[in-house]
């Protein structure tokens, strides 16, 4: 049986998106998306599920650095979740009792303007998860040391499974927001899923050099290929100021011809490429390829290729 680890605590929406695909195996909640990600590494847990990008946000940085940098770990499946959140109080706390509101960075950027008109005075106090802050005030409820806060931003299930109150409903600024999820594990023979014709690959491209052109080299692979990028994002290489990677998800399977010649240039101009897995598209809806080359074609120009190199002329 495998073994889940998620980014908990038990209620928030990364352990709703390891539901959605295993809906009753055990799973551990871990403090941080660091953890998750190191229990996974370390073989404590065999599949970890982390969020990885916000409509609103973007992407998650302990997330796409934790996919960067130590050993490699692969994405075997994605999952998009829609994303709501309420404001949870203990019971007999009113809209005016609120001095300070406890919840994720990522959370408080989606609830801002809400907070903004109805509690402009409130501080906010960052948390380690959306429910971190709400089990916060159950413990504070059940008579442990005071939260520090007198509401919570989490999700409704979070609020209601803690006996909390509910004080407003939807309070998020954008209708429609969704939050990008994925499951990881240790690659091996078998970790990267079949392709299903709806898939994408996500890559970590360190360019060789900083010079005119590098990023656009890199990226020519996918054009000349007629292959969509629906994400590519920088983030600091670490090393020294102005070092760069980029956290790359594109359409397509490491299986199809188009995909793995693209792999091949960019494993050609650049310093190093981390395969980070290729997987089904969570919803489904690929775009279509465009007006470039088709994967008939790609056959047909290796085809070709190969009888040359047989002597058999052209």
């Amino acid at each position: 049986m495998l073994r889940y680890a998620f980014f908990g605590p038990v209620g928030t929406f990364s352990e709703a998106a390891l539901r959605s695909v295993v809906a009753d195996a055990p799973a551990v909640a871990m403090p941080s998306v660091d953890a998750t990600i190191e229990a996974v590494r370390s073989g404590a847990a065999d599949v970890g599920c982390v969020p990885i990008e916000n409509s609103v946000e973007g992407g998650v940085p302990a997330t796409l650095d934790g996919l960067a940098a130590g050993d490699p770990l692969v994405v075997v499946a994605e999952v998009v979740l829609p994303v709501t959140f309420v404001l949870a109080v203990k019971p007999g706390t009113a809209l005016a009792d609120v001095e300070r509101v406890s919840t994720h960075s990522h959370a408080h950027a989606q609830v801002r303007g809400w907070l903004r008109t109805h509690l402009p005075d409130a501080l906010y106090v960052p948390a380690t998860s959306t429910a971190a802050a709400a089990q916060a005030l159950a413990d504070e409820l059940a008579g442990g040391a005071p939260a520090g806060f007198e509401g919570a931003v989490c999700a409704p299930t979070a609020a209601r499974g803690l006996g909390l109150d509910v004080l407003a409903e939807r309070i998020e600024d954008r209708a429609g927001a969704q939050t990008r999820f994925v499951l990881l594990s240790r690659p091996g023979a078998g970790t990267v899923p079949a392709p299903t014709g709806d898939d994408k690959t996500s890559l970590v491209v360190f360019l060789r050099e900083e010079r005119p052109g590098a990023l656009v080299e890199a990226l020519e692979q996918f054009v000349t290929r007629g292959i969509n990028l629906t994400r590519i994002e920088s983030r600091p290489a670490g090393d020294a100021l102005g070092r760069y990677c980029f956290s790359i998800d594109c359409d397509g399977h490491v299986s199809e011809a188009r995909v793995g010649e693209a792999l091949m240039g960019l494993h050609r101009v650049s310093d190093h490429v981390r395969f980070v897995g290729s997987y089904p598209r969570a919803g489904g809806g690929r775009p279509p390829a465009g007006t470039g080359p088709t994967e008939d074609d790609f056959a047909a120009a290796q085809g070709w290729l190969d009888r040359l190199r047989a002597g058999a002329g052209s």
